[in-house]
């Protein structure tokens, strides 16, 4: 027998070119100067910088915007010559300069060649008299260090991996004692420590002893896990000592790096400098937004392929290398206007959205007030511009903006809300800030747990659960009640 069964799919197919646009409105500036790099290496018909020629639009066609076109067969026959070299005037998206902010004259800072991490400790080890073999131990037991400076492996895997690797059968006691008699030796105190323990000891033996000092090594030793859970009524009575002499002790452990490595500044690890992607500025109570001036280079096309397709018109007869060169020169005409055309996109899709956020939370952006932050959600901005969830998302995220109150974090001003007691909503930032207010004044010796400070907030008008404070002291980083004490 014969079954027929009838069903309806609905789904939605995004072009390459749609696809690397979105790939395009999610980076920030300094991705953005990056990838605007590589397409201009890429296609060597995209040039930046003015173009000294004005009287040339290398893109006014008849085409629409963003239509696909075969790279493997194309049919030079077809190809209007005239749509590539038309003399109208030039685009707006080459002239638009408003609406940017005034960093166009760019700043360039010399770059300091530093030392790595490791490279430094290596040679430290040209201070101390060592054979052959010792020294090779040294470098292989700094290069099996984190970047944070510690040792995290077993020496025997060590001593395996020495014999496997480097040719040197050396005992598990003479790793051990290079280990313990030089590179425990080495600056910053505290690298080649096998644990946060381990790390602590290493910097406290090196410093001046005193009755403090002599204490906090005491508790490190033999105390260290009353001392990491905050039993300080068990120390205490351990050490039959005042609360004075124990804060002195415990103020010595608190100033001690439990990352040597991390702390160093020639240290490999690249570090992420945040370059703002909006500006806004108050002026006598009128809000002006400026896009970074990064997010608006000035793109056209090579004059010179301009100048071959002219020559390929021009010519009487037409080779066959001829044609493949066009076909060529049309594949990259063709990418360099998707990618201005993708530019300017979005450019305006950023702009439209930041200026829908700025109407939103216009009483913040006047007033500095985090209190003034609206309960506001992706969809509330997107009904505003008219564009996707998923592209103001795609905006808000990694994207920073510069107020007069600082440099804030575009997707920060997003919230949910709740309901006071006077039914008024709130967002939940200003019960984060009030949560974080508490916190800060509270007695160290007694802290709060989280069920008083959910009565503590009901109080203020805001009744929340107990289970609600503990999610918002987490996305605050704010550690239990038991962790904040002190004495």
């Amino acid at each position: 027998m014969l079954k027929q069964n009838l069903q309806f799919k609905l789904s939605q197919k995004l072009s390459p070119q749609q696809i690397q646009l979105m790939k395009l409105i999610q980076l920030p500036t300094l991705a953005f100067e990056q990838r605007l790099k590589e397409e201009l290496v890429e296609n060597p018909a995209l040039e930046s910088g003015k173009d000294e020629v004005n009287d040339a639009d290398e893109f006014q066609d008849n085409s629409d915007e963003f239509d696909d076109y075969d790279n493997e067969h194309i049919d030079t026959d077809d190809i209007n010559i005239d749509d590539y070299l038309s003399d109208d005037e030039t685009p707006d998206y080459k002239l638009k300069s408003n609406n940017y902010s005034d960093d166009d004259d760019e700043t360039f800072m010399p770059i300091e060649a530093q030392v790595s991490f490791h490279q430094n400790l290596i040679e430290q080890l040209n201070t101390f008299i060592l054979t052959d073999e010792e020294r090779t131990i040294a470098e292989f037991l700094i290069g099996s260090m984190d970047d944070m400076g510690y040792i995290r492996r077993d020496i025997q895997d060590i001593v395996d991996d020495m014999a496997f690797t480097q040719g040197i059968y050396a005992s598990e006691e003479q790793v051990k004692s290079i280990l313990e008699n030089i590179i425990h030796e080495l600056e910053p105190s505290g690298v080649g420590a096998r644990d946060l323990q381990e790390c602590l000891l290493l910097q406290l033996h090196n410093k001046t002893p005193n009755e403090s000092i002599d204490l906090a090594k005491d508790v490190i030793e033999n105390q260290f896990e009353a001392f990491t859970k905050k039993h300080y009524d068990k120390l205490l009575q351990k050490y039959n000592v005042s609360q004075s002499q124990l804060r002195k002790a415990i103020d010595e452990i608190e100033k001690l790096n439990p990352k040597p490595g991390g702390s160093f500044a020639g240290n490999s690890r690249a570090i992420e400098h945040i370059i703002p992607d909006f500006t806004v500025k108050v002026d006598d109570g009128e809000i002006e937004l400026h896009l970074n001036s990064r997010n608006a280079p000035e793109l056209h096309v090579s004059k010179d392929y301009q100048e071959m397709l002219q020559t390929y018109k021009e010519a009487n007869q037409k080779s066959s290398a001829q044609k493949d060169a066009v076909q060529f020169i049309k594949q990259k005409l063709d990418g360099a206007k998707w990618f201005i055309d993708a530019i300017k996109q979005r450019q305006e899709t950023l702009f439209v959205t930041m200026s829908a956020i700025i109407e939103y939370q216009k009483e913040y952006f006047l007033e500095g007030e985090e209190t003034k932050i609206r309960p506001m959600i992706l969809k509330d901005i997107a009904d505003m511009v008219g564009l996707d969830i998923s592209t103001i998302s795609r905006v808000a995220n990694s994207k920073y903006v510069d107020t007069p109150y600082g440099t804030k974090l575009i997707k920060e001003f997003f919230s949910e809300s709740m309901t006071n007691d006077q039914g008024e909503e709130v967002s939940t930032i200003e019960i984060k800030n009030i949560l974080q207010r508490i916190i800060a004044d509270e007695d160290k010796q007694k802290p709060l747990p989280d069920d008083k400070l959910a009565e503590m907030l009901k109080e203020k008008g805001y009744p929340i659960a107990r289970r609600t404070v503990a999610k918002y002291r987490e996305q605050l980083d704010i550690p239990v009640a038991r962790m904040r004490k002190k004495i």
